[in-house]
């Protein structure tokens, strides 16, 4: 690749997820990626399963960024599972606010009320122990007022110390050109890396989406919807439509490429071979 890629898992519940997963990043890892990022449920659902997933990964050889929300959890218990992470031997995380679990019960907030809470208190309590990547919205988080003040609120996240940002996924370059250059106008000189999410399910897609606020612009929704259960024609266009927009992105400066894993290879594996 010409430049760093990365990708993100998200811990399994099954020996048999378990099973593939690791036939999964063995096959990524041939590609050298600069790390692989693992998520957290929300509320920290998926703590104990992110951990471990981590620490196997570590175990492996692999820089591993494990991803740690902070919404409902205190000072203490961030701090306890940060140290676990440092004493096994993460150096790199990707801080969140993250979500409540819908139907848990919690109303509680907890310490941090958002993600840029939490890369202060790392700084704070960790220093330089962990580089730390947050989160962009290119398209705007669904929860902000407006497009304004969510990049106020990333601008806080670079200042209160992060290294380097990933992108919610997106399918309009201009957005993520337009949302770079206006945080490094805004103060935020931080790396935003594309996040980039392959097509290979469009009734998968459109759930995704419309839950996290990534647009699917029209043209490429009808697209898909008329490939109905022409499974082959609709993975190829996927492929196709992203490998271009990666290398436009490419060209255009981006400083590295994060993929959406969704614990498969063979998409991933596509769009790499196509921008080699």
């Amino acid at each position: 690749m010409s430049i760093p890629i990365s990708f993100e898992f998200f811990p399994p519940n099954t020996p048999a997820g378990l099973d593939k997963l690791r036939d999964v990043r063995g096959r990524l890892g041939a590609i050298e990626p600069e790390y692989f990022s693992v998520t957290y449920g929300a509320g920290g659902s998926t703590q104990e399963k992110t951990f471990t997933t981590v620490a196997e990964m570590l175990g492996e050889g692999l820089v591993v960024a494990p991803h740690v929300s902070c919404i409902g959890a205190t000072r203490e218990s961030i701090d306890a599972l940060l140290c676990r992470y440092r004493d096994a031997g993460v150096s790199r995380l990707v801080a969140l606010r993250g979500d409540l679990p819908s139907g848990s019960g919690m109303s509680h907030a907890g310490d941090f009320r958002f993600a840029s809470d939490l890369v202060a208190f790392i700084k704070e309590r960790f220093g330089d122990t962990f580089r730390i990547e947050v989160a962009a919205y290119p398209e705007m988080h669904p929860q902000a007022r407006s497009p304004q003040a969510d990049l106020a609120a990333f601008v806080l996240k670079a200042k209160a110390g992060a290294d380097a940002a990933i992108t919610q996924y997106f399918y309009n370059a201009d957005a993520y050109f337009d949302f770079r250059d206006s945080a490094a106008r805004a103060g935020a000189g931080i790396p935003v890396v594309p996040g980039i999410m392959p097509i290979t399910n469009y009734t998968q897609l459109t759930r995704f989406s419309d839950a996290c606020g990534a647009e699917i612009p029209r043209w490429i929704r009808l697209k898909l919807a008329g490939y109905a259960d022409d499974t082959a024609s609709l993975r190829a266009f996927g492929r196709d439509f992203v490998s271009s927009m990666c290398q436009r992105l490419i060209d255009g400066g981006a400083p590295a490429l994060h993929f959406y894993t969704l614990n498969q290879a063979d998409p991933i594996l596509e769009i790499c071979r196509s921008l080699d």
